[in-house]
């Protein structure tokens, strides 16, 4: 069902890669490999073998979700969705996507699982177990919680807008196509505005810190000029074929989309968060507090995890292995002849300028040299690579403040755009040079860039799958490789060796905050101390850190429990196989299927080990 051009890897050298139907399948009654009927008026031949079946539903299903998703549909090259927006929040949209959810539900029960095979079979348990979790999720409330300071369509929205995103200005019609999304956009975000009052009247609201860190967003593009508005962007690089009349025309449209649309819904927005939200919301910080707040964070661990485990056992995990590392770092402190206790190491670290570069060009062109000494030594572990490039750029100015200090975008499909590797240059204090090779890795390669770019170049795996995905897989793949670092050369410094153990102490400490906040009532002011007192981070991403953890529950859970079990994989086929284990080999069985549920990784590398026993 699907093949991968391999890059191969060899003497030192890394080559490249080579390279909405809403159509129902019958309801009649199958006992076999096949169905009796389809659809005939798609055209879709009968008698189809439950392989073909499942191609043909989930081509359907994930054209038909880009309805619900046109923004994702704009990051994977589906242009023909450049022209809308996300569908606005509303009782019978929220019907809707429940009704889409439980048809393709319905029709997967007509496949007979037990015909199928290999990636049938994983797509299969993929597509089943997702269906299951969205409808599950579907009786939590969300739609009161749309956007954060982390995350939400308005600041993708933003970033399109800018032109430095995904959404393409080539064309005068790329350009009336971001003229429609616009409208639509601002259509939603009259009803974010709607959800979120109701969300006041249902005691739902973000805890207060985090409120008024969204509100800024939006005053951002309250602007009195539209020359000064992020979005005339796009206009300061106007296609030079443009004919004059063309340029002109489109000048004075994006002129009037700016001030007499996009900064009358900002500012609507800006002004209902300053006016009614910020004062209405909660002084509490955890899901806990919310009404049913425990079972809604037990979904959420179960969602970004894939794995069942229990908030007080991840609770426990993480406080073991804050604890481990602890002793890791004082070895280091010791190596290095500090005199002092850890703390004051801790102190040291965050305050001596020897640590951190004088200009955000000096921390870009550092992490630029790295990336060149990384994709040098890639052939001792790895035998593919994505055909795609990537590239180091700082956050954008806008989102700087609120933005996370290191992450990655993946490349476009087509090739037109790179992945991209952000350093967020915001506050050099908290950029550390002993960051710079464990960020590299974990963001770039051989952590998300490896990753996601090549999951988007495998030949032949379902769309669905091809641009989806697990953050317990993505998040624990990448600490997992930052764990290669010594295998790689890297870390020879102490304090490099210092930055890894930093940033593994980050994820674990994680666990403890993450199960803190949402299950066991801590407040902000504990989180920022327990992570103050158990690491060298600058208080501003400390802050960053936790009012993240309170935006996200569940999704900082997926780092340490997925590099647990990726490397629990590799223990387990090291252990089985003796001498015949080839970590290029496992590490392609890793990531030459895509993203995967953590269960179902666990069966695939099992089967995977047998095959080679």
């Amino acid at each position: 069902m699907k093949s991968i051009k391999l890059a191969l890897v060899a003497s030192g050298v890394m080559f490249a890669l080579s390279g909405c139907m809403n159509t129902e399948l019958s309801t009649q009654t199958n006992t076999s490999t096949q169905l009796n009927t389809v659809n005939a008026s798609a055209g879709i031949v009968s008698e189809l073998s439950a392989e073909q079946q499942l191609d043909v539903l989930v081509a359907q299903y994930y054209d038909e979700s880009l309805t619900y998703s046109p923004i994702s549909a704009t990051y994977n090259g589906r242009n023909e969705f450049n022209d809308q927006f996300t569908p606005e929040i509303s009782k019978e949209n929220r019907a809707k996507k429940a009704a889409f959810y439980k048809k393709y539900q319905q029709r997967l029960n007509f496949i007979d699982k037990a015909q199928l095979t290999g990636q049938s079979l994983l797509s299969f348990e993929i597509l089943e177990r997702d269906l299951a979790l969205k409808l599950e999720g579907m009786q939590f409330p969300d739609y009161l919680l749309p956007i954060n300071q982390m995350a939400g369509a308005h600041n993708t929205f933003a970033g399109f807008g800018s032109g430095q995103s995904a959404q393409p200005f080539n064309t005068v019609e790329d350009y009336t196509a971001f003229i429609s999304r616009s409208e639509g956009f601002v259509k939603w975000l009259a009803s974010v505005e709607r959800s979120m009052a109701q969300g006041i009247k249902l005691g739902i609201t973000l805890p207060k810190p985090l409120a008024e860190k969204l509100q800024p967003q939006f005053a951002a593009h309250v602007v009195k000029n539209a020359e000064d508005s992020l979005f005339w962007g796009p206009i300061k690089k106007l296609p030079e074929s443009f004919s004059a009349q063309q340029k002109q025309k489109i000048t004075a449209q994006y002129r009037q989309l700016i001030m007499q649309h996009l900064v009358p819904a900002y500012k609507s927005m800006s002004d209902f968060l300053a006016n009614q939200y910020i004062p209405n919301s909660r002084e509490s910080v955890g899901y806990s507090d919310l009404p049913n707040g425990k079972a809604w964070y037990e979904y959420q661990i179960k969602k970004n995890t894939t794995l069942s485990l229990s908030a007080d056992e991840i609770h426990d995990i993480g406080l073991s292995e804050v604890s481990r590392i602890l002793s890791e770092m004082k070895k280091v402190k010791e190596t290095v002849g500090f005199k002092g206790e850890l703390s004051e190491f801790f102190d040291h670290l965050r305050d001596s300028d020897e640590f951190y570069y004088d200009t955000p060009e000096e921390l870009i062109a550092a992490y630029e040299n790295v990336k060149k000494k990384i994709d040098a030594r890639l052939p001792l572990l790895f035998n593919i690579a994505p055909k795609a490039p990537y590239v180091v750029k700082a956050v954008e100015a806008y989102r700087a403040q609120s933005a996370a200090g290191a992450s990655y975008a993946s490349p476009a499909p087509d090739g037109s755009r790179p992945g991209i590797f952000y350093i967020n240059a915001y506050n050099l204090k908290a950029q550390p040079k002993f960051l710079l090779e464990t960020l590299s890795i974990h963001e770039a390669a051989p952590g998300h860039h490896f990753q996601i770019a090549l999951q988007q170049e495998i030949e032949g795996l379902p769309d669905f799958r091809k641009f989806g995905g697990y953050t317990v897989f993505a998040e624990g793949w990448a600490l997992y490789a930052e764990s290669l670092g010594k295998e790689l050369g890297l870390f020879t410094d102490p304090y490099m060796w210092y930055g890894r153990l930093s940033d593994e102490q980050l994820r674990a400490m994680r666990l403890v905050l993450d199960t803190g906040f949402h299950a066991k009532g801590w407040t902000r002011q504990q989180g920022i101390d327990y992570m103050l007192a158990n690491s060298s981070m600058a208080k501003s991403d400390v802050i960053a850190e936790v009012e993240r953890y309170i935006a996200w529950p569940g999704q900082a859970l997926s780092y340490k429990l997925g590099q647990f079990k990726i490397q629990e994989l590799r223990d387990f086929s090291k252990k089985e196989l003796g001498d015949k284990f080839d970590i290029k080999a496992f590490h392609t069985q890793i990531l030459i299927d895509g993203a995967l549920p953590m269960p179902i990784l666990e069966e695939k590398i099992k089967r995977w080990v047998k095959s080679q026993s």
